[in-house]
């Protein structure tokens, strides 16, 4: 204590202060060191990088099944098989022809019978495909060679240049010359890396096996699908034969030969990306409909699925048509219809007469009683009936929504050509501040050889209204529509009034 009390003396007080700071400081230290276990004062070794014992590539040769389920809102799930001889340990994988558009986040790789057996470390998406523009691009800032052809000597001459610049084409220094547009060939000494000939997705895998049987789940966009009808119509227009279509177009940028084909039709909502398996991963059976050929359908959730009972091909940038069902001798109506929409400034300040055409509308119930029974995806309906001399001729299209079985639906497929209708405002009068009467007449004329009905409905787009008089029965559509049915004889005409009171505020 005194020797201590001594250096103190000799060296001040600051000095004192200093060398006891510092000698604490060293004494933490020590403990810490302790604390953690370590020997040396000398900072741990960075680690190194991680030990690869193989690198192996798979292609699509290598698939030992594939399926997909086709959404109508421009998206697929694909889900492949592969048998993959990896090796043990930690091992990188290239894994080539998958689409190029897939979702990366939804991508799920899994080994089949023993998952355990294979754990995914790490999992990259290579997308850069090696095109001569990228190429260029990747050697801005680095020397090329240029070629060209001396017919003369018979061999190339080859100089040097900087790439510059690749935007719009390249921008190469040559010599003391800034240069564009060049004849030349260019040459490049070797393919930077990033690049890749096709989109490819890396693994840095855990292998616990050398041979692993994978399968390999992912969303990816630009797979479509929609349905086409074609309706037949008897000469009598109460049968028509229907057939349905499958048209599929892939623009996913991968090929899926052998393919399990599934449709599913219905708004799928997509909010965020999800994991592929929870999408479903079995096929579903379901009954064969009397009128499908080639596909069964079955519910899936709130949409319905329709499978293919064979594999096809679907091959990039190809569009495909396959049969959905074919249905001979349903029955139909055949009606004209005359449809108004009634808003408050067409009621009282549009025009007080117009001319008007019935539309022609094919009224079909899809249940089995009438020839159906399958739910219908969404689609175009296109009419064909045949002429006097036998010849199929194209009347007209229309377009259904999605129709569930035992619902019945319409198509409007033009206008009538012999039937005309004269709507005429014959008076207009307020009651009050909220409530308006209108009366209204319309005419009718019929210039075929036989007679028509005419279905009149009348959309009143009002908080309320309450029919006051009318020359024909009115059907209540709905709270806001109102529908008469007008027999027209041939060669003749029909008038229809009717007077209404609505109320158009509260």
């Amino acid at each position: 204590m005194a020797m201590l009390m001594k250096r103190r003396t000799k060296r001040g007080p600051g000095a004192a202060l200093s060398s006891g700071r510092s000698a604490l400081g060293r004494a933490v230290g020590a403990l810490l060191l302790v604390g953690l276990g370590c020997t040396s004062s000398a900072p741990p070794a960075s680690p190194g990088p991680i030990a690869i014992s193989g690198h192996y590539r798979s292609t699509a040769a290598e698939r030992q099944r594939v399926s997909l389920t086709v959404y109508n809102s421009n998206f697929a799930l694909v889900r492949e098989q592969r048998q993959l001889r990896l090796g043990t340990g930690r091992v990188a994988l290239d894994y080539e022809d998958v689409s190029a558009s897939v979702t990366p986040a939804t991508v799920f790789l899994r080994a089949m019978g023993a998952p355990a057996d294979l754990v995914v470390l790490e999992q990259n998406y290579r997308y850069d495909l090696l095109t001569p523009e990228k190429l260029l691009e990747k050697y801005v800032g680095r020397r090329v060679s240029l070629l060209r052809y001396d017919a003369v000597a018979g061999k190339d001459e080859r100089r040097e240049a900087e790439v510059l610049a690749s935007s719009n084409g390249p921008v190469l220094r040559v010599g003391g010359e800034i240069m564009t547009q060049l004849p030349d060939r260019i040459s490049f000494a070797e393919l930077p890396p990033g690049l890749t000939a096709k989109p490819t997705l890396v693994w840095l895998l855990d292998s616990a096996r050398d041979e692993q049987s994978v399968e390999l789940t992912y969303l990816t966009e630009n797979v479509s699908w929609h349905a086409d009808y074609v309706l037949g119509l008897s000469l009598d227009e109460q049968h028509a034969d229907l057939s349905g279509w499958v048209t599929l177009d892939n623009r996913s940028g991968a090929s899926f030969a052998g393919a399990e084909l599934q449709l599913v039709a219905g708004d799928v909502q997509r909010a965020a990306a999800q994991q592929p398996e929870e999408q479903g991963q079995g096929r579903l059976s379901g009954r064969r409909a009397g009128a499908a050929r080639e596909f069964t359908e079955a519910p899936l959730f709130e949409y319905h699925l329709y499978d293919l009972e064979r594999p096809t091909d679907l091959l990039d940038r190809e569009q495909k048509q396959l049969r959905l069902l074919e249905a001979p001798g349903i029955t139909l109506e055949r009606k004209l219809v005359l449809r108004s929409t009634n808003s408050y400034p067409e009621w009282f300040d549009g025009a007080a007469t117009e001319q008007r055409k019935p539309s022609v509308v094919l009224a079909l119930d899809n249940s089995e009683a009438k020839g159906l029974g399958m739910p219908l995806p969404q689609g175009v309906v296109r009419v064909y009936q045949r002429d006097a001399s036998g010849a199929q001729q194209f009347v007209g299209e229309g377009r259904i929504q999605h129709t569930p079985r035992d619902e019945k639906f319409e198509l409007t497929i033009g206008e009538a050509f012999d039937v005309v209708a004269e709507r005429q405002r014959l008076r207009k009068v307020a009651l009050g501040k909220c409530q308006l009467e209108s009366e209204w007449r319309t005419e009718l004329r019929n210039q075929k050889d036989q007679d028509v009905v005419v279905e009149v409905v009348e959309s009143m787009d009002f908080l309320g209204f309450e029919l006051a008089a009318s020359s024909h029965p009115a059907e209540l559509r709905d709270s806001r529509t109102l529908a008469f049915r007008v027999p027209v004889p041939a060669r003749g005409k029909a008038e229809l009034s009717y007077r209404v009171v609505v109320t158009r505020c509260g």
